[in-house]
């Protein structure tokens, strides 16, 4: 079925809603020159009887014209808008969708959300930025204080883990600051250089960071727990689509750059890796070149349409993204020939 419901529609994102069992899709529309972001509910009940025109719209009162956006916060289950029209971020219930409270404040740059809070950023002076932390069930400020910054140097980033602030600045350390009692701990710039992007894990205690392909594992002390022993990303900008964290957040699965020698053709193509975060070792991997794996061609009708046939090496190019089913044990993949095709011990 097609979740597009008018002809003019392009979906932007999909977020499945485990509070009420329903698919929300976000979308652009060429009435307006795709200019405003429009979210919509629709029951999987319903996408089941493909009744698609049962949902129904949300946020119809926000103006979420770019760079407008919505955000959907599945630890908390909330949902943040942002209106740059009148420059007010909403924080809405994503249970009922209800609105909670708003903040208006045009001199925010930014909004992290961490597990019970929220941490705004504001528009840095010469010598600092002003930071606020807020409860995220009412907005209720927590915590408002200046953090101190290297004059004419830009900031990379500023993130929030709970009560550890991280921030980093153009060739300075990285610094971490405990929020509660003002502790700093520094990490030289030729330990931690600034990666593309970070993954927290709140269960263990830990964040991973993506940089030219590699990943770490790094601590809240700034020590380098994990380095992988064969995992190389394939896409250099870390492509979240192609990761996935076990919910025990201890195995990372992703698409990776096969090694010399696991190509049965002698070409690299992709391989699917599965590493142990907290030791680095390569438990699993999928790639052309094993005997043993084999893909079945399904019927015509098993799926409702023919069936399209795929080698090995044929499944594991250009994959776009990659899902692991934690309970079945299987893994799923779809490439840029919008298949999807599953892999299963």
């Amino acid at each position: 079925m097609l979740l597009n419901i008018s002809p003019d529609e392009v979906i932007r994102s999909l977020f499945y809603n485990k509070n009420n069992d329903s698919l929300i899709t976000v979308s652009v529309y060429a009435s307006d020159h795709f200019s405003s972001l429009k979210c919509r509910t629709t029951p999987v009940e319903y996408i089941r009887r493909n009744q698609l025109d049962a949902g129904f719209p949300l946020f119809e009162t926000e103006s979420l014209k770019w760079p407008g956006f919505v955000e959907f916060d599945d630890v908390n289950g909330k949902v943040l808008t942002y209106s740059a029209q009148d420059g007010i971020y909403k924080v809405f219930d994503l249970k009922n969708y209800s609105f909670l409270y708003s903040i208006s404040d045009t001199n925010v740059q930014e909004i992290k959300i961490s597990p019970g809070i929220m941490l705004l950023i504001y528009h840095r002076t010469p010598g600092y930025v002003p930071l606020k932390i807020l409860s995220i069930e009412d907005g209720t400020v927590l915590k408002s204080f200046n953090h101190l910054l290297h004059r004419n140097k830009k900031v990379d980033f500023i993130e929030q883990f709970n009560e550890k602030l991280l921030v980093k600045q153009e060739n300075e350390n990285l610094q971490i600051l405990d929020v509660r009692n003002s502790e700093l701990i520094e990490v030289s710039k030729t330990e931690f250089m600034t990666p593309s992007a970070f993954i927290f894990l709140y269960e263990n205690h830990l964040f991973l960071t993506f940089r030219n392909r590699t990943v770490a594992v790094w601590n809240f002390r700034g020590e380098l727990v994990t380095s992988f022993e064969d995992h190389l990303l394939w896409h250099p900008d870390c492509n979240t689509n192609n990761i996935y964290i076990t919910s025990d957040q201890d195995l990372i699965i992703s698409y990776c750059k096969a090694e010399e020698g696991c190509d049965d053709e002698g070409e690299v193509t992709g391989s699917i890796n599965m590493s142990n975060i907290l030791t680095g070792k390569c438990i699993a991997k999928i790639c052309s070149s094993d005997p043993a794996l084999r893909i079945s061609p399904r019927r015509k009708g098993d799926v409702g349409r023919s069936a399209i046939w795929s080698t090995v090496r044929e499944a594991l190019e250009d994959v776009t993204a990659l899902f692991y089913d934690e309970d079945r044990n299987e893994i799923y993949t779809g490439n840029k020939q919008g298949l999807i095709h599953v892999w299963s011990s």
